[in-house]
């Protein structure tokens, strides 16, 4: 699995098809995160803005090779393997680019409550701020391997539905990884810091399932 992740990372840097979602996630991170705004409103919309994101690197990924090189591929280490490789490595991207946004946001956002009156223990903030970022890095990859080959062939509607399905999931009350966002919102006003767990590990739930149907649906239809 190393060296098939290795590949994919190989071909994605290659591809430069990497761009446009960083360059969309750093004009969110220039609107959202600015000097002296609250750490924790911070933190959240880095990683409310990295869902998205994260299902745009899922699609560059699982996309990402041309389709006689994948069928060489998929025959060579089997193309359920191989799938999982391209999502796990649109994963990794996305942790990276979030793991870079806290610290950023860390570094220019005032460590106070949002009326600022109560002050923001930085360590454990950062903490709650990665594990929100893996939140909604893990829901993305979700969105984005349920919303895209195999399991959605047609561009015309695979990449309405995963827009559609990425807003959804930000917004709705049940979804983990507005837990996660929400946390973090919430906590400015108060001034408390809680470490959303629970939403991490719902959310690497629905990612493990979402990615395990996603390649076994690579397998029956290779």
């Amino acid at each position: 699995m190393k060296a098939l992740i290795a590949y994919q990372t190989e071909l994605l840097v290659r591809s430069q098809r990497w761009l446009p979602p960083l360059l969309l996630y750093v004009a969110f991170l220039g609107v959202g995160v600015q000097w002296g705004r609250p750490l924790l409103d911070s933190l959240g919309y880095s990683a409310a803005a990295l869902l998205p994101v994260t299902a745009w690197f899922v699609r560059v990924c699982v996309d990402g090779e041309p389709a006689a090189a994948r069928h060489c591929t998929a025959a060579a280490a089997g193309p359920g393997r191989v799938h999982l490789a391209a999502v796990l490595t649109a994963l990794l991207a996305a942790c990276v680019l979030g793991a870079v946004a806290t610290a950023y946001a860390v570094a220019v956002s005032d460590p106070s409550s949002s009326e600022g009156h109560v002050p923001i223990p930085v360590p454990r903030a950062a903490v709650a701020g990665l594990l929100a970022i893996a939140a909604c890095a893990l829901f993305g990859t979700a969105v984005g391997a349920l919303c895209n080959r195999p399991v959605l062939r047609s561009t015309g509607l695979a990449v309405p539905s995963a827009m559609l399905a990425a807003l959804l999931v930000l917004v709705a009350g049940g979804s983990p990884a507005n837990a996660a966002v929400s946390g973090l919102v919430t906590g400015s006003h108060t001034g408390t810091v809680t470490l959303p767990l629970v939403p991490a590990v719902l959310s690497l739930g629905v990612a493990a399932i979402a990615v395990g149907f996603a390649c076994r649906q690579a397998s029956r239809r290779s």
